[in-house]
Parts: structure tokens; C-alpha cells; sequence
């Protein structure tokens, strides 16, 4: 008895890569790790996730560590800073959001969580008509989300006023996203005493 052999495609298909989302923003905590929450969650859903943040933030340590890549470019803040902390991110604009063009375009959208990060590549992605989604965990947002806010396609807010901020119809009232591992903890038994942290 012979074996059948599958018949030879002549032309094959390559495989059909999963949809890519860039994470912008870092720096600090507040940025990063709500960031890393959305990102873990999106390759739970077999997408492909790419960071940009800078050398000096804190997504340089914490992102490489939970198996993301990490594009780096440099950029400064523009708000609450020096004039010439101002002219030399003004000087250094122009050419990061050109950086970012190539990645932001093979995007199938860009997440925003503000910061003076996040300018290059939602300035790119708007540039290549990427969508680009705003996650805003503060009230009032920030420099960089308020800047960008009327370009935005949608706006994740943890608070229903911060719809003020964007277009009509654009938002949506999602709270800040948190890591799974918080989930996991397991419940300490009630002792007699009440603790309550306060922050």
C-alpha cells in the first residue's frame, strides 16, 4: 500500500500576520503600567503589541521584562519646563514622529496613555491615517491627550466628566485598566482588627 501525498501548492499562501498595536506613552508608573495591563490582554487575544517609549523611562526596564518590544526614541516634555527644555523637544519633535512613521504605519491602531512619549507616534499615526485611541486614567488629561484630543477615535476614560475633553460621541467610560495579577491575590481572612489603606 502506498502512501498519498498531499498535493504541492505551486503558489503557497503566506500566513496572514496578526493585527499590530502600538502602545505609546511612558516615563512614569502611571503611564506604563496601566499600559502593560491593556498590552498583556491583547496578546492574550493573539495580537501583536510594540511599545515606544524613551531610554531614561520607566518602560525601559519594566516592558523588555514582560516580553514586549520596546522601540526607543528621544523626546522631551514641552509642558512645566524650561524654555530650553522646550526648544530642544521642539528641535527633537519633527524628527522622532518621523522615526515613528514606519512602525506607526504598520498599525492597525495606536494607543495613546499621554505623556510626552506618546507625541512622536500618535503625530505619525495621524499623519498615516491610523486610528489612534486615547486612554486617559486623570479627570482632567494631560498636556499630550488634551493636544491630540479632537483627532482622537476614541477616548477609554475612567471618569464620565473627561468626555468634556473629546469629541461627542467618541468616548467611552472604561475605568483604568489593571493587571491580572491583582485578581489572583488571594482573600486574607477578616481578623479583628479593620485596616484600610488610604492613597
Amino acid at each position: 500500500m502506498s502512501e498519498r501525498s498531499e498535493p504541492h501548492n505551486p503558489n503557497p499562501q503566506p500566513p496572514t500576520p496578526s493585527p499590530l498595536f502600538l502602545l505609546a506613552g511612558g516615563g512614569t508608573g502611571g503611564h506604563v503600567i496601566p499600559a502593560l495591563a491593556v498590552a498583556k490582554e491583547l496578546r492574550r487575544r493573539g495580537y501583536r503589541v510594540v511599545f515606544v517609549g524613551t531610554e531614561r523611562g520607566l518602560e525601559s526596564r519594566l516592558v523588555p521584562a514582560e516580553g514586549f518590544e520596546l522601540k526607543k526614541i528621544e523626546i522631551g516634555g514641552l509642558n512645566r519646563v524650561g524654555i530650553g527644555q522646550k526648544l530642544k523637544t521642539l528641535v527633537r519633535l519633527p524628527i522622532a514622529t518621523l522615526g515613528c512613521l514606519t512602525f506607526a504605519g504598520q498599525s492597525s491602531a495606536v494607543f495613546s496613555m499621554g505623556g510626552y512619549v506618546a507625541g512622536p507616534p500618535v503625530l505619525a499615526a495621524l499623519l498615516r491615517r491610523i486610528p489612534v485611541v486615547v486612554m486617559e486614567p486623570n479627570a482632567v488629561p494631560g498636556f499630550t491627550n488634551r493636544a491630540i484630543g479632537r483627532f482622537v477615535a476614541r477616548a477609554l476614560v475612567s471618569f464620565p466628566e473627561t468626555a468634556n475633553y473629546f469629541p461627542k460621541g467618541r468616548t467611552e467610560t472604561t475605568g483604568l485598566p489593571v493587571r491580572e495579577e491583582f485578581f489572583q491575590i488571594v482573600p486574607r481572612p477578616r481578623g479583628e482588627v479593620l485596616n484600610v489603606l488610604i492613597t
